[in-house]
C-alpha cells in the first residue's frame, strides 16, 4: 500500500475519530474530564465542547494545538488548575472506568491489536469455514491477546445476529470440551458486524471508525478477508485501502479463489490489486496448501533420506494427482458452470501440489525461497496440448431406488452447457529431474467417492528374480508410494512381500502411517492454519503472481482450444468411476490410474 501509506498515515493521525464516535455514549461532564486528563488526544470537535463551558472554568486558557496553558498570573492559575484537576479527578473512580466507556487508554501506544474483517460475512465461506477457523484459532490460544473480529457485508444485521449465525457452526476439539461453552462465549464478544456496500468508501470509512473504537489507541494491525464474488475484488480492496486500512501497523488483504478465468484476466485483476496494495501485502488463499498431508510432503522428501535420492526420473515412472468429489454441483451450478472443472481444481489446488512435489530443495525454508523453487518447475513445464486432455460430464442415473439429477438438470445451468465436471490431463516438466515423467491429473464431481490423494508409483525392478510369481502383470509389483490428503489422512508404501507358509507365494502389503491412529490430536482445518500464517505474515503457503502467471500459462491455450471448438464432454453416470476416456489417456503413457485397483 506504499501508494497511499502516507495518506493513510496523515488521516489517522488528522482524523482522531475516537472520542467523536464515543461521544453519544458520555455526558458532558464526562467529556470535560476526559478532554483535560487526555489532552493529547483532543479533537476540533472536543476543543469547541470545551471552549463553550469556559465560564464555568475561566482559569483555563486552550490553546491551538489542543494544550491547557496559564493565563497572565502563573501562580493563581496554577493552583487554580489543580483544584480543578482534583475535582475532576475525585469524580472519576479510576482509569478502568474511562477504558470501559470509550475502549481507549493513553498507555495502550505500545501494544497491538489485530482486526480481523470478514469481507461477505454473510456467505456460506464465512460461516463455515472463516469463522469456524478463527474460534478454532482463539481455542488453542494462537491468535493475539488483543484481537476484533467484524463481520462486513450488504445484509442489515446486528451484533447479536452475528453471532447467533456464527455460534451455529462453532465447534471444539475433541480433547479440551470441558471449557468448550465458555471459550465461545468469550470469542463470540469478539465479533461485530457492520453492515455496508463492498465499492462504498463511505461505509469503510464509518467500518474504519469502529475498528478504532476497539483497537483503543493501540498500534492497530489489520487483516480483510476478501470472501466474495472475485468481480468485486478490486472495489472492495479499493475502498479498504483508501478508508479503513491501518495507520500505523501492517494492512494485509487475503483474496480466495478463482484468480481469473485465463491468463489475461488472471493479471488484469494482478494489476489492478497493486493499484492498492504491494504485492507483500496480498495472499492469494488456495486452502489446499494449508492440508496437512501438503504441508508434510516437504518434511517427507527433504528429511528422510530413504525419499530424496529416489525422487526423480530414475526411479519414479509416473505420478498421479486424483481429486474426486461424491457429489455434484448441488446449490452451485450456475457458478460453476462460469469455470468448469479445470480451472476450479486442476489450475489451482492439484498444480500447486505438484510444484510442491516436484520442487529443487530450496535454498532455506523462507518463504520467498519456496516460491522461487515452484515458480521454477512452472515455467519448466510444457503448456497442455488438447490431446493430452480428456473431459467429461455427469448425467443422471438411478441408484438403489434414489434417482441422481445430472449436471444439465440444475436449472441454473443452461441445457446446452459443455462445461466439464470431470477431466483428466497428462502434464511434463522438462527438466533433468523429471524429463519424461508424466504426471497425470484427475479431478471430477458426482463420482463413487471422496478423496483427494497423491499417488507415486516406481520402475519395475529391473531383472527381478520373483517376475513368474507375478504373472504377466508387472504392475502388481510396482512399488507405490500413497499420499492420501483427505480423506482419513495417510501415508503408505505398498511393497511386495512373502506370505507366511512354506511355500513361495507373494503379496502385497502396506507399510502404514495412518494418522488416526499414530497421533491422536485432531487435525487442524486448513483455513486454519493458513489464517494463522497470513496474521504472523508468513507467505510460504500462499500464491505469488508470478507463480498464478506461470500456472495460467500452462492451461489457458488449451481451455481457449476447449471452448473455441466447443468440444463435447464423455458423459458418466452420477456415482460411477468417471469415464472411460480417462483410461485411454492414462494408457497412452503406459499408466494405470492407481484409484481403480481393488487393493487400496
Amino acid at each position: 500500500m506504499a501508494t497511499l501509506s502516507s495518506i493513510h498515515s496523515r488521516s489517522y493521525s488528522n482524523s482522531n475519530s475516537l472520542f467523536s464516535s464515543s461521544s453519544s455514549s458520555i455526558n458532558g461532564q464526562q467529556s470535560q474530564r476526559l478532554t483535560l486528563i487526555s489532552k493529547k488526544f483532543l479533537t476540533a470537535a472536543a476543543k469547541d465542547s470545551l471552549k463553550s463551558q469556559n465560564n464555568a472554568y475561566p482559569d483555563v486558557i486552550l490553546m491551538q494545538d489542543g494544550a491547557v496553558a496559564s493565563p497572565v498570573n502563573p501562580v493563581k492559575n496554577e493552583n487554580s488548575f489543580v483544584k480543578l484537576k482534583d475535582s475532576l479527578l475525585s469524580s472519576v473512580t479510576s482509569s478502568d472506568e474511562i477504558k470501559e466507556e470509550i475502549g481507549f487508554d493513553c498507555n495502550n501506544e505500545d501494544e497491538s491489536t489485530v482486526s480481523i474483517t470478514v469481507v461477505g460475512a454473510s456467505g456460506d465461506l464465512a460461516k463455515k469455514k472463516i469463522f469456524p477457523a478463527l474460534f478454532a484459532l482463539y481455542y488453542e490460544g494462537f491468535l493475539p491477546k488483543h484481537f476484533t473480529v467484524f463481520g462486513y457485508a450488504r445484509s442489515k444485521m446486528t451484533d447479536a445476529e452475528l453471532r447467533n449465525m456464527v455460534s451455529r457452526t462453532l465447534t471444539c476439539r475433541i480433547d479440551k470440551r470441558e471449557n468448550c461453552e465458555e471459550k465461545m462465549d468469550e470469542f463470540l464478544k469478539r465479533c461485530f458486524y457492520h453492515s455496508g456496500q463492498y465499492d462504498s468508501p463511505e461505509h469503510f470509512a464509518e467500518l474504519d471508525k469502529h475498528l478504532k473504537i476497539h483497537e483503543g489507541g493501540r498500534v492497530s494491525n489489520r487483516l480483510f478477508y476478501l470472501s466474495i464474488p472475485p468481480n468485486i475484488f478490486v472495489d472492495a480492496v479499493k475502498c479498504a485501502s483508501s478508508s479503513a486500512s491501518s495507520g500505523k501497523g501492517w494492512t494485509r488483504v487475503i483474496v480466495e479463489k478463482p484468480f481469473g478465468q485465463c491468463s489475461d484476466s488472471s493479471a488484469a485483476l494482478t494489476k489492478s490489486l497493486k493499484l492498492y496494495l504491494e504485492e507483500d501485502q496480498i495472499f492469494r488463499i488456495d486452502h489446499y496448501l494449508g492440508k496437512e498431508l501438503v504441508e508434510n510432503l516437504s518434511v517427507l522428501r527433504f528429511s528422510n533420506l530413504i525419499f530424496e535420492p529416489l525422487w526423480s526420473r530414475q526411479y519414479i515412472r509416473n505420478v498421479q494427482l486424483i481429486f474426486s468429489e461424491d457429489f455434484g454441483t448441488e446449490g452451485r451450478g450456475g457458478y460453476f458452470d462460469n469455470y468448469g472443472i479445470i480451472r476450479d481444481i486442476m489450475q489451482n489446488h492439484l498444480l500447486q501440489i505438484l510444484a510442491l512435489f516436484a520442487m529443487e530443495t530450496p535454498v532455506s525454508l523462507d518463504a520467498e525461497d519456496i516460491r522461487n523453487e515452484k515458480v521454477k518447475v512452472l515455467r519448466s513445464m510444457r503448456p497442455l496440448r488438447l490431446e493430452d486432455v480428456f473431459i467429461g460430464q455427469y448425467k443422471s442415473h438411478t441408484k438403489g431406488g434414489v434417482s441422481y439429477p445430472g449436471y444439465t438438470d440444475d436449472k441454473t445451468v443452461p441445457k446446452d452447457s459443455l462445461t466439464p465436471t470431470f477431466a483428466a490431463a497428462a502434464l511434463f516438466i522438462d527438466n533433468a529431474r523429471w524429463d519424461g515423467v508424466p504426471f497425470l491429473m484427475k479431478a471430477g464431481k458426482a463420482l463413487h467417492n471422496k478423496m483427494a490423494e497423491i499417488r507415486v508409483q516406481f520402475r519395475h525392478v529391473p531383472g527381478n528374480l520373483y517376475n513368474r510369481n507375478f504373472g504377466t502383470d508387472l504392475d502388481q509389483a510396482t512399488n507405490e508410494l500413497v499420499i492420501r490428503v483427505q480423506p482419513d489422512e495417510a501415508i503408505y508404501l505398498k511393497i511386495n512381500n512373502k506370505v507366511p507358509g512354506l511355500g513361495m507365494r507373494l503379496d502385497r502389503s502396506n507399510l502404514n502411517l495412518h494418522y488416526a491412529a499414530r497421533y491422536c490430536k485432531e487435525i487442524p482445518c486448513a483455513y486454519e492454519r493458513l489464517l494463522l500464517d497470513a496474521i504472523e505474515g508468513e507467505r510460504r503457503l500462499f500464491i505469488r503472481s508470478d507463480e498464478l502467471d506461470a500456472a495460467w500459462s500452462l492451461f489457458t491455450p488449451v481451455l481457449r482450444e476447449l471452448e473455441e471448438k466447443k468440444i463435447i464432454p464423455e458423459y458418466y453416470p452420477y456415482g460411477s468411476r468417471g469415464p472411460v476416456g480417462a483410461h485411454y489417456l492414462a494408457a497412452r503413457y503406459n499408466v494405470r490410474w492407481g484409484d481403480l485397483c481393488v487393493e487400496q
